[in-house]
C-alpha cells in the first residue's frame, strides 16, 4: 500500500514538473496578440487597399501600386468622390441601365431597404408573439414549416415568383414586376422565416408568468406584447434588423432580375454595370464601394450594444 502511494505522488511530481515546462513554453500574451492582429490585418488588406484606391487620383491607375500612398500621402484627395457624388458625368452612367448619379442608386437602395427591414421586424415580432404565447393549436406544425423554408434557396424562387407577378397584373391589372414595392415584398418575404425563428428562439426566454399577471391585471395582449414583450425583445429585433438590412442593402440578384430594365437600379446595380469597363472606370467602383459599405456599417455600430445579445440569446434556447 505504502509502495503504491509513493509511485502514485511521483506520478503527481512528474505531472507537475511536466506542466511547469509547458507554462514555460507557452508564448506571452503580447505574442499571441500580435500574432492575432497579423492575421486580422491579412484579412482586412483587401478592403484597406480599396479605401486607398478609392481616394488616389485617376491617373495613377496605371503608373503606380495602391501601397506607394504609404510613401507619399499627398496624392491621397477627394476628388474622386466629389465627381461621383456631385455630376454624372459619362463614364459613371452604368452600361446598359437607366442614367442616374450615385444619389438617385443611394435612394432608390433606401426605398427598398428600410420597408424591407421594418416590415420583417414588425411581421417577425407578431409572428413570435403569437407562436410563444399564443393559445391556439397547431402552433409547433406552423413552427416547423417556418423552419423548413430556412433551407429553400431564394434563386429557385426568382421565376415562380416573376410569373406570380405576372399573373397578379393579369388579374388586377396592377403591374408589381418591375417596381420597388415588388423587390420589398420579395425581401420581406424570405426575410420572414429567419426572422420569426430568431425572435421566437429569443421569446421563449421570457418567463410566461410575466404576461399571466399582466392578463390578471387587465392588460389585453396588444398592451401586453407592446409594453412586456418589446422592451424584453429589443435585442433580438436590434440583431434581426441589422441582419435584414445588410442582405437587402447588399443584394445584386433580385435587383437585377426585377429591375434591370427599371428607370430606377440600386446601389449594387450602379456598381455592377461599372465592372464592364474596369479599366476606365475603377475609380467609380472603389469609391462607390466605399459609400456602399460606410451605411452598413453605421448601422451596426448603431445598434451593436444589442447584437451580441440578441444573437446568442436566440442561438442557444
Amino acid at each position: 500500500m505504502t509502495s503504491a502511494l509513493r509511485t502514485q505522488g511521483l506520478a503527481q511530481q512528474v505531472a507537475r514538473q511536466r506542466w511547469r515546462i509547458l507554462r514555460r513554453l507557452r508564448p506571452s500574451r503580447l505574442v499571441l496578440n500580435g500574432i492575432i492582429g497579423l492575421i486580422a490585418l491579412f484579412w482586412m488588406l483587401p478592403t484597406i487597399s480599396l479605401a486607398i484606391i478609392s481616394f488616389r487620383p485617376a491617373g495613377l491607375f496605371n503608373i503606380s501600386g495602391w501601397w506607394t500612398v504609404l510613401t507619399a500621402p499627398t496624392q491621397l484627395t477627394l476628388k474622386n468622390y466629389q465627381d461621383l457624388l456631385f455630376s454624372t458625368p459619362h463614364s459613371v452612367i452604368p452600361t446598359g441601365f437607366a442614367a442616374g448619379s450615385i444619389l438617385d442608386s443611394l435612394v432608390t437602395t433606401a426605398a427598398i431597404t428600410i420597408p424591407a427591414t421594418v416590415l420583417v421586424t414588425a411581421i417577425s415580432s407578431l409572428a413570435a408573439y403569437s407562436l410563444v404565447f399564443g393559445r391556439w393549436r397547431g402552433r409547433t406544425v406552423v413552427f416547423l414549416g417556418i423552419v423548413a423554408l430556412l433551407v429553400v434557396p431564394l434563386q429557385v424562387a426568382i421565376i415562380p415568383v416573376a410569373q406570380l407577378y405576372a399573373s397578379f397584373k393579369s388579374l388586377t391589372g396592377i403591374t408589381v414586376f418591375g417596381t420597388l414595392p415588388g423587390v420589398v415584398i420579395f425581401h420581406v418575404a424570405f426575410g420572414l422565416p429567419f426572422g420569426i425563428f430568431l425572435m421566437r428562439n429569443f421569446y421563449t426566454g421570457i418567463p410566461k408568468d410575466l404576461l399571466e399577471a399582466g392578463r390578471i391585471d387587465g392588460a389585453g395582449e396588444w398592451t401586453l406584447f407592446r409594453r412586456v414583450v418589446i422592451p424584453l425583445g429589443l435585442p433580438a429585433a436590434a440583431s434581426l434588423a441589422i441582419f435584414q438590412f445588410i442582405w437587402v442593402w447588399n443584394d445584386l440578384l433580385v435587383g437585377l432580375v426585377f429591375l434591370g430594365g427599371n428607370a430606377h437600379h440600386t446601389l449594387t446595380l450602379f456598381l455592377y454595370g461599372q465592372t464592364r469597363t474596369l479599366a476606365a472606370d475603377y475609380w467609380v467602383i472603389s469609391a462607390g464601394a466605399m459609400i456602399s459599405v460606410i451605411v452598413p456599417l453605421a448601422i451596426f455600430f448603431a445598434f451593436q450594444r444589442y447584437f451580441v445579445r440578441g444573437v446568442l440569446a436566440g442561438a442557444v434556447k
